[in-house]
């Protein structure tokens, strides 16, 4: 498995991970719990962020390692 790969199977985790954290601050009553789901999307999003910016740089480098 390339590295190439493995960056966006992390990709697309994170973004699992997003939309599931999202829906629970949807889901929830509970005002603290539904900001500290709001606080962990935007933390989460910031990684991904970094993460595409990543493979962004990767795969300019390394033309082999594109898909």
């Amino acid at each position: 498995m390339t590295v190439g790969t493995k960056m966006h199977e992390t990709i697309a985790s994170c973004e699992s991970t997003i939309a599931n954290l999202h829906s629970f601050s949807l889901e929830t009553q509970d005002q603290n719990a539904k900001q500290m789901f709001k606080n962990l999307t935007n933390q989460q999003q910031q990684i991904l962020d970094n993460l595409k910016s990543r493979l962004q740089y990767i795969e300019s480098q390394e033309p082999q390692y594109k898909e």
